[in-house]
């Protein structure tokens, strides 16, 4: 780099950073901390970063270079003015959720659903705590996982502490007036909401006013037991500890806790909905209580948002996975849990993703080609699979997608696949790309004999360059196999030559259109 023309362009590098740092959700601390990892010694501090990004400071040649790798940019696109960055809102290239619009409204009156819902629940057998669960779902990701109310109730319990041990958590009890209880209880068979034998594993439940109830198998467990214990603290701290919440218990229920009733009901009350909107507080707060989220966004930075980092601090992949959701600068994730072979538990797609399966149904209506769903045809095969996915739907554009599943055990030894993922769109574009342009290229690229797309070179280059941004280390991973062709579900599957065969299914056309339509075409006729 020559002197004069560093010393020349330096002011513009100031507007440039802050610009790139913001498009990319980071705060001078997330910077900061990006910087330690890249270069521990010449690294720049918080408040040096934010006086650069007011032209106050010149940053060193080798403070430039850590802020360009960082961002995936070159040193000359950094001190030119004439090179502006794409300022992409991470929304604007988001994939909408499937929705209806409720008209006409005389129709869609508060009074007239309060009479319907019950009634269409009822005829569908959906319980009040299957549809408050999709409720739950619809409002975690339409606000992107974010519920700062809750954050804030775990921080002033936890102090921000990280990580916490289970005999940190049970000092806390104590000074919130909390009494634990062990008891003896091992896995054993029931029967599930859907009426089928379940294997489940009762791991503990909260007795009002003020005492929890532990398996002592939890002692055999630090993570779980840690998460049970922050799960009841949660209600004691919201909620005041009256009981109103489910036990907690594993096994592939939806939810994975049992109603708090001593009889289930078919039929949808008030109880079950603010039942199963309690338990979704109180496991938030678990997890933010657990993960705080400055201390823990660094942590995964450091490291590479690996999905096993939990491990070393006694926290489940399950938990790490639902929690780097929330507290990601990227916005674009999505969830799964699924029982082999096709029960879907627990789902969060904030970046909008396609369902893949059911929750209230089991069908065999599933594209293979999904990670989780390659993983639950074999469990023996492998244990962990990266994947890039081409998206094909009948009626939208393409999208890619990229994730990361692996298979675990539930406290009842059942055997269930976790997955976590994000869509690239718009990350691809905030580094400067066109994705459909990516999209193109993919298209025409090559395949294997499997219908899988080898990925092209210089496509390669660019998600590289763009998953090092966000510091996702399984999105480089993914690069390393071809590309998957993915669709919504196998009976709408866009494929010419489909990878699974199914039986056609027949178009259902009414007999009244018919008819309409010979009338209509004799009277043309005539």
């Amino acid at each position: 780099m020559k002197p004069k023309l560093y010393a020349a362009n330096v002011h513009f590098l100031g507007s440039k950073l802050r610009m790139l740092r913001k498009q990319s959700g980071m705060t001078l601390e997330d910077l900061a901390t990006r910087c330690i990892q890249i270069d521990t010694i010449n690294a720049p501090s918080v408040s040096y970063i934010s006086l650069i990004e007011r032209g106050q400071r010149t940053p060193a040649p080798k403070v430039l270079e850590i802020l360009a790798t960082i961002f995936q940019r070159e040193l000359d696109w950094l001190l030119d003015d004439g090179q502006q960055p794409n300022i992409q809102q991470q929304d604007s290239t988001k994939r909408s959720l499937d929705r209806i619009q409720l008209e006409p409204r005389i129709l869609f009156e508060k009074e007239l659903m309060e009479i319907s819902i019950p009634e269409l629940l009822n005829d569908a057998s959906i319980t009040g705590r299957q549809f408050a669960h999709i409720l739950i779902r619809a409002h975690q990701e339409h606000n992107h996982n974010q519920f700062p109310d809750l954050e804030r109730a775990a921080d002033a319990i936890s102090e921000k502490r990280f990580p916490l041990r289970s005999e940190h958590i049970l000092k806390i009890y104590q000074q919130q007036g909390l009494n634990v209880r062990w008891f003896k209880k091992h896995s054993f068979q029931t029967i599930s909401d859907k009426d089928s034998e379940v294997k489940t594993f009762f791991r503990s439940f909260y007795h009002a006013p003020n005492t929890v109830y532990l398996n002592e198998e939890l002692k055999k467990n630090e993570a779980r037991l840690k998460y049970d214990l922050a799960f009841h603290l949660g209600h004691k701290i919201l909620h005041g500890g009256d009981g109103l919440i489910s036990s907690q218990a594993t096994g592939g229920e939806l939810g994975g806790s049992p109603q708090p009733s001593k009889e289930r009901s078919s039929t949808m009350n008030q109880r079950d909905i603010l039942t199963a909107w309690r338990d979704f507080e109180c496991s938030f707060f678990a997890g933010a209580f657990l993960c705080p989220r400055q201390p823990f966004r660094q942590y995964l930075g450091r490291k590479a948002y690996d999905i096993f980092c939990g491990d070393q601090i006694d926290l489940t992949p399950a938990v790490i996975m639902r929690r780097m959701t929330a507290v990601s600068p990227y916005r674009h994730w999505h969830y799964f849990d699924i029982y082999p072979p096709n029960k879907l538990r627990a789902v969060y797609r904030g970046n909008g993703i396609p369902m893949p399966a059911g929750t209230l149904t089991a069908s065999p209506d599933f594209c293979r080609q999904w990670a989780l769903f390659q993983m639950a045809d074999d469990l023996n095969a492998m244990d962990t699979i990266t994947q890039i996915s081409l998206m094909r739907e009948s009626d939208r554009n393409p999208r890619l997608y990229s994730c990361i599943a692996t298979k675990t055990t539930d406290g009842a030894g059942n055997s269930h696949i976790i997955s976590v993922g994000v869509d690239l769109f718009p990350l691809l574009e905030s580094h400067g790309s066109t994705p459909m342009d990516i999209i193109d290229a993919l298209e025409i690229a090559p395949q294997n004999k499997k219908n899988e797309i080898l990925i092209p070179e210089n496509i390669k280059k660019t998600i590289r360059a763009a998953a090092r941004i966000i510091n996702i280390e399984w999105i480089e991973s993914g690069l390393n196999t071809p590309v998957k062709i993915i669709c919504p579900r196998q009976s709408t599957c866009p494929r010419h030559s489909k990878c699974t065969k199914t039986a056609p299914i027949s178009k259902r056309i009414s007999w009244v259109e018919e008819i309409k339509d010979k009338i209509l075409a004799n009277d043309q006729e005539i």
